[in-house]
């Protein structure tokens, strides 16, 4: 069998995670200020991992380069499956 059989574990710990939110945060207010709809403008970053979705201002590019997308990822679903089961 080969290593595409066995499950690899992925985990951020929760001081990165906050990291990575401040990081988000900040980024998701710089799209905001630039009327770029950040919901959009992440996916097509998360997805593409091209920075040029992302403004130079208030160094939100610089940011985001900086943290893995994979981790960004993980930050998001767990923040949000985290908020669904307790509300």
């Amino acid at each position: 069998m080969g290593q595409f059989d066995e499950t690899v574990k992925f985990n951020v710990d929760e001081s990165r995670a906050k990291h990575v939110k401040e990081i988000l945060t900040n980024v998701y207010k710089t799209l905001e200020e630039r009327d770029y709809n950040p919901v959009n403008q992440l996916v097509g970053y998360l997805q593409s991992g091209d920075p040029a979705y992302i403004p130079r201002q208030n160094e939100a590019r610089n940011q985001i380069r900086h943290v893995d997308r994979d981790e960004i990822i993980e930050v998001l679903v767990r923040t949000y499956v985290d908020s669904e089961i307790n509300g």
